[in-house]
């Protein structure tokens, strides 16, 4: 409890255990110093005190020796009761946040080291292209310019596929060079698909269910519960390729010296970054350190090392630091993309209007024809699968050349648009109230792993807070949206409206979530804030693609969402005793179902192909 901010909600990793384990070690060290038990110490505000002598050391000072201890099972290490919390739930202000809004140099993109140099690398801008001649000795003329030259690569899209790297003595200088780089590529191994025949031979596939279908679940007998409903319907539902869109491009600095390899890197994933340098080098593991630096916006997008081993396999041809930095075209002309995707559903109704019978064929992309793309597979036992007595869900895998890669809420984040819209459109086929309907469905057993009570519980307050039912003026109406992400449950509520011209406006938001013991109380309302935030952007955005190239490279074609356009965002949070979950992930999808399912309230429109522009409608 004296350890400040260690997570949000306590995380996946056991937070709170760890912790635990780290203040008995604390405890040990003051016990063995004043050559006491740790029985007859307490601790309060990172002091450790022997009660009868009154002797203090703090944690700092406690730190080196606490080290040097056997580190107890965090299962095995009691922890405090909720009644005897201090620091655990409160606000606590973030160590940066000064540094932060006073633009002090943190991040990636602010890395300074003695007598560097400034690097560009240009890519195929179709994936796979490799490069046949480039003007290399007209670039080496330019002013600033120290050299310009070829990277073969691995041609691994995780690692480095071949360029053109300029280094030059200031950003500026290898930015302006680069404008009269002429580059000639062979693409005869490049990927040149086009999004729009892809999208529209997916719209197909899931209509006719008939092309490389694979099993993905087969609960009870699908066919007679069809068979035996009251009422039948269908939909089909589409999602396009995303952006990370980080505020910060990928960047990344490094440094060949004295026999190590030094890099300052933004990246989500500092472990894989140093596996694959050593392999790149050869060198050693404790020759090659990676400084993880603050990173302007991550999103799972950093958790790729692409532009880690690009500027390391730069700064191998130099004998001084390099910084890489990519432009925002770069950052969106080689992103690891949100992969589109589109479901078809068919649902069973009873006389009641409960749900018997559920069909979902869901059709993704694959690069090789035997898995899907990351972040484009659907599970077996995928929400609401396990609630329903008859299922049948099964995919196709449509060939996809273009990396495709984890994005804020992996797969969940289109994927809950499509669930909870059709469970929308199942309640109105039904005839009952939203809420009533959801109540009911979530309230089913799920066996293993699901908890109804949970579930119903977010619905119910987060009805309770938006006064769900209450009188709406003309042309606004409230939606919801739902998941079950990440061991969590979040229920929103979007108060909107929708002008004449298809524009639609939230007013509000109230969110609900059931984490676990929230650790940082103020941490972890603004994770749910800019998630749902996030979530409203996405509707707006897509990524095409022509001949395997991105189309939209910037944000004047790639708009997010402004201050201007933001709202309020009421949260709650259910303080429930279960393993804390994480909160980065399972409040960004439901927003998303929530708007388009209050825009059908509003205009009798349902929504289902995003973006919004794909049915006339503007944020």
């Amino acid at each position: 409890d004296g350890i400040r901010d260690v997570a949000v909600t306590g995380v996946q990793t056991c937070a709170l255990p760890i912790c635990a384990a780290a203040r008995a070690m604390l405890v040990a060290a003051a016990a063995r110093h004043w050559g006491v038990q740790p029985a007859d110490c307490t601790t309060e505000k990172s002091v450790v005190t022997h009660k009868a002598s009154g002797r203090k050391l703090s944690y700092a000072e406690l730190a080196a020796k606490a080290a040097t201890m056997t580190a107890p099972d965090p299962k095995t290490v009691p922890l405090k009761a909720r009644k005897d919390w201090k620091l655990i739930g409160t606000r606590q202000t973030g160590v940066d946040n000064i540094k932060v809004v006073t633009g002090q140099p943190l991040f990636g993109i602010d890395t300074v080291v003695p007598n560097m140099l400034y690097a560009t690398y240009t890519k195929c801008p179709a994936q796979g292209g490799t490069v046949k001649s480039a003007n290399l000795d007209h670039i080496k003329t330019l002013p600033g310019v120290k050299d310009a030259f070829v990277v073969q690569g691995d041609g691994d899209p995780e690692s480095v596929m071949p360029g053109v790297a300029i280094v030059a003595i200031s950003t500026f200088a290898a930015m302006q060079a680069r404008k009269q780089l002429q580059v000639t590529w062979d693409e005869s191994k490049a990927a040149k698909e086009s999004s729009a025949a892809t999208e529209a031979s997916a719209l197909m596939t899931a209509r006719q269910q008939s092309v490389g279908k694979d099993a993905i679940t087969t609960n009870g007998d699908a066919n007679a519960a069809f068979a035996s409903a009251a009422k039948t319907i269908e939909a089909i539902y589409s999602v396009p390729f995303l952006s990370h869109a980080n505020i910060e491009p990928q960047n990344t600095t490094a440094w060949f010296h004295d026999g190590i390899l030094e890099v300052w890197a933004p990246s989500q994933g500092c472990d894989r970054a140093l596996e694959m340098a050593q392999k790149m080098t050869g060198l050693p593991y404790e020759k090659v350190t990676i400084h993880q630096t603050r990173l302007g916006t991550g999103f799972g997008r950093r958790g790729h090392q692409d532009y880690a081993m690009e500027a390391i396999a730069i700064a191998q041809k130099m004998n001084v630091p390099v910084k890489l930095q990519w432009t925002r075209e770069d950052d969106m002309a080689a992103d690891w993309y949100r992969p589109a995707a589109v479901n078809y559903f068919k649902a069973g109704l009873d006389k009641d209007g409960k749900v018997t019978a559920w069909q979902n064929h869901f059709v993704t992309l694959s690069h090789d024809g035997k898995k899907p793309v990351i972040a484009g597979q659907i599970n077996k036992n995928e929400f609401p699968a396990p609630l329903i007595p008859a299922v049948q869900v099964t995919q196709t895998m449509l060939p996809w050349g273009t990396k495709c890669g984890t994005w804020r809420a992996p797969r969940s984040n289109g994927l809950v648009f499509a669930l909870q819209g059709f469970l929308h459109e199942c309640a109105v086929a039904a005839k009952r109230d939203h809420v009533e309907f959801l109540s009911e469905f979530l309230g089913r057993n799920g066996g293993d792993g699901w908890s109804a009570s949970r579930a119903v519980a977010v619905l119910k307050m987060a009805a309770q807070k938006a006064r769900w039912g209450r009188a709406m003026q003309k042309g606004r109406a409230l939606g919801i949206g739902f998941h079950p992400g990440n061991g969590g449950y979040v229920a929103e509520i979007a108060e909107v409206s929708v002008d004449a011209k298809k524009k639609i406006t939230v007013h509000q938001v109230w969110a609900v979530c059931d984490a676990g013991p929230v650790i940082s109380l103020s941490g972890a309302e603004a994770q749910v804030v800019v998630s749902v935030l996030d979530g409203f952007s996405t509707m707006g955005l897509k990524i095409d693609f022509e001949n395997g190239r991105a189309k939209q490279q910037n944000f004047g074609e790639y708009p997010l969402l402004r201050m201007p356009q933001a709202f309020p965002v009421d949260v709650s949070f259910i303080q429930s005793d279960v393993h804390p979950s994480g909160l980065g992930e399972p409040a960004l999808p439901p927003i998303i179902a929530a708007v388009a399912n209050a825009v059908y309230t509003i205009t009798g429109e349902r929504i289902r192909q995003l973006p919004l522009g794909k049915s006339g409608y503007s944020i």
